[in-house]
């Protein structure tokens, strides 16, 4: 049921939100404590307020009372901003960091270690590339657990 309802969404809800400006990071059908929830990612160029998340809200709750994506199950509708350490997941996430510090969490250890932090010199589909010390170490994406921008304050 949650993967037809995320199918139902991405294909028909999402363009709308894209219409409006808006990148969808991710869609969320998921039980919480307080039932089901229906939860909408999304980001823009210079982050998202809380007037972006009820504008967005707003334009999908009357289609998707119309879709009907749960088959009259309740759930809760909500459209939130990612956050700032949101894990790296798309190739618009990866070039958005390019030159950024990330830490990197590997499924097995390599060389001793399962995490790495350096900068994000390059990516493609396959591989990730950071520079630790001035030296680069190039991953291979299906070996990557998590990646996360490094924050600092």
């Amino acid at each position: 049921m949650a993967s037809k309802v995320k199918s139902i969404c991405e294909e028909k809800v999402v363009p709308l939100i894209e219409e409006l400006g808006y990148e969808v990071v991710e869609v969320e059908y998921a039980k919480k404590s307080d039932g089901m929830n229906l939860t909408f990612y999304i980001d823009k160029e210079n982050g998202v307020q809380i007037d972006d998340c009820e504008k967005v809200s707003k334009a999908i709750d009357k289609v998707l009372d119309d879709l009907n994506p749960t088959d009259d199950e309740p759930y809760i509708l909500n459209v939130s901003s990612p956050g700032i350490d949101r894990p790296l997941k798309t190739d618009r996430d990866f070039k958005r960091n390019l030159g950024k510090e990330i830490s990197v969490s590997l499924f097995a250890k390599l060389n001793g270690k399962k995490i790495y932090e350096g900068v994000l010199k390059a990516f493609d589909e396959n591989t990730l590339t950071i520079e630790i010390n001035n030296e680069e170490l190039v991953l291979s994406r299906d070996k990557i657990a998590h990646i996360v921008p490094i924050i600092k304050f």
